[in-house]
């Protein structure tokens, strides 16, 4: 601390200890009336909290920042949890920690409180304090007292052992560190209300184990999925986020302007485009984990902004793809479960039995129960789609009909891993055509629990092949089709240099979370979720 300063001068720490200050000068809002506060503060509670939290800031620092904890409750339970207290208590082992206290229980001169710090273990990062009066002092235990759940806390002491055979600290010194002022939610049901743990994560975060435990196996598969990828000699790399011209998915995009360049702008929908730029360039295998961003509709498995991975490896091909695609999903859900026999909605997922692979054609033979002569009779496949009430479109061919038909029927039947490959050129504007049939394309989508999880096909490299793919595609956007590609003259230019025949995939990372923690919706996998503004 700095001597002399013109504020005030700091005493010597009071019982509680904390620092008083002599003639600290208060900042207007610091004496604001209850009848001041925001209209969604004025409730008793946060009334009374206020009241606590100005009495504090009459005695000294309210916030002080000098507290710095030397163990996690995690570490702690790892390292003494097992030990009876015989053993324990005469090593008089001196630890210092610093959380949010849960659970109080005011017991004459003596009380027992719940601390959370932000550690990670089988306890869920909590450790009990045993604060007496005989050994903190009067003056701290009736502060104590008057501290209510959710307070931010500092304390050191020794372990010991209860009757009970519960690992707590004795407390020698306990600090307020942070005055809670709006009450947590049910200490022993979180919240109830769904959207307001959406809306109010920092409050989920708080009182909810299972969405900490969510979030925690989050970071462990994406992190898993980074290592896998650099290990098996893949490049992590950046591409832009603002794009001039959308590309690399059939999707709407959000629109904005660049003033200083004075043009419009998109958020990316893919990266794909600028991935393969980077192949043409000569890095062989390349991969982002990126967020990408579609003007869509939300629902239980769509987010406006979401988080993929897209990788790009020269020499492959789909089913080299599709081989590196199980075991790195495999991987993925080991590392970041222990297992990869998961349990999705009450129904098993085996991640680590061999992936089925169907075409579009087998998948509706095998589940939807079409023969395999209807399976190439564009009249049935007509028939069988209006029966289902679609009408579809009077161009499409064998091809489109019965990947029409797939999408009506079969996708949610796939629960278990299931490649389906060999999709109409089409709906593929930029996978490179199957040389033994050019109405279908080296293409394949993963579904598991009747999810896409995954796409990725052998890349189209001919130049010429894919500048009359765009031209397509731009005739259908013309034709008011939102979600079709734009003509991306530096993509043909850049694909006119040569690009080595090459296989690209990407998979969402949301989805594969919520498959991993067995989560229903989208929303509970992602820290922030898009919502309407809350009114």
């Amino acid at each position: 601390m700095q001597q002399g300063r013109d504020e005030g001068e700091l005493s010597p720490r009071d019982q509680t200890g904390l620092p008083t200050i002599k003639s600290f000068p208060k900042p207007p809002w610091l004496t604001m009336t209850n009848d001041a506060l925001p209209p969604d503060d004025d409730n008793k509670l946060i009334a009374e909290r206020r009241e606590k939290l100005a009495a504090i800031r009459q005695q000294g620092i309210a916030f002080p920042n000098d507290f710095r904890p030397r163990h996690h409750a995690a570490d702690l339970q790892a390292k003494y949890g097992e030990l009876p207290n015989e053993e324990l208590e005469p090593q008089a082992v001196q630890v210092s920690v610093g959380g949010r206290m849960m659970l109080k229980r005011i017991m004459g001169k003596a009380s027992f409180a719940t601390l959370q710090d932000g550690s990670i273990g089988k306890t869920h990062g909590r450790i009990q304090l045993f604060v007496s009066k005989e050994v903190v002092g009067e003056a701290a235990y009736e502060a104590f007292k008057r501290w209510d759940l959710g307070d931010i806390l500092g304390a050191e002491g020794t372990l010991f052992k209860t009757r009970t055979g519960e690992l707590s600290i004795k407390v020698s010194t306990l600090r307020l560190l942070t005055k809670n002022l709006r009450p947590l939610p049910d200490k022993f049901h979180g919240m109830a209300d769904q959207e307001m743990k959406y809306r109010q994560r920092y409050a989920d975060l708080i009182t909810d184990e299972q969405a900490r435990a969510r979030f925690i196996a989050r970071s462990k598969a994406v992190s898993s999925i980074r290592s896998f990828m650099v290990e098996h000699g893949f490049l992590e790399v950046e591409t832009p986020m603002l794009h001039p011209i959308p590309g690399g998915a059939n999707a709407k995009p959000f629109v904005t302007h660049h003033n200083a360049l004075d043009q419009q702008m998109f958020l990316r929908i893919a990266p794909e485009l600028y991935l393969k730029r980077l192949i043409v360039g000569g890095f062989e295998r390349v991969f982002e984990i990126n967020r990408s961003f579609r003007n869509e509709g939300i629902s239980v498995r769509h987010n406006p902004e979401f988080t993929m991975m897209e990788f790009y490896a020269a020499y492959w091909n789909y089913h080299d793809l599709m081989d590196f695609t199980e075991q790195l999903l495999r991987h993925a859900a080991r590392m970041a479960t222990g297992t990869a026999s998961l349990t999705y909605a009450g129904k098993p997922v085996e991640l680590d039995k061999p992936f089925a692979r169907l075409t579009v054609r087998e998948a509706l033979v095998v589940h939807a129960g079409v023969s395999e002569a209807e399976s190439t009779d564009a009249a049935a496949l007509h028939a069988r789609l209006k029966a289902l009430g679609e009408e579809p479109p009077a161009h499409w061919k064998l091809a489109e009909l019965q990947f029409g038909l797939f999408e009506a029927v079969v996708e949610e039947k796939l629960w278990q891993p299931t490649f389906i490959i060999d999709y109409p050129v089409e709906v593929s504007p930029l996978a490179r055509a199957s040389d033994t049939n050019p109405a279908v394309t080296e293409r394949f989508e993963l579904f598991i629990t009747g999810r896409e999880y995954a796409n990725g096909f052998s890349e189209l490299n001919d130049a010429e092949d894919q500048a009359a793919r765009f031209q397509a595609q731009v005739a259908n956007k013309e034709a008011g089709d939102e979600e079709a590609m734009y003509y991306d003259a530096d993509f043909i230019r850049a694909l006119e240099y040569g690009m080595p025949p090459t296989g690209g995939c990407g998979v969402g990372l949301d989805r594969l979370v919520m498959l991993l923690t067995d989560s229903p919706s989208i929303r509970d996998v992602i820290l922030f979720p898009a919502l309407r503004r809350e009114s």
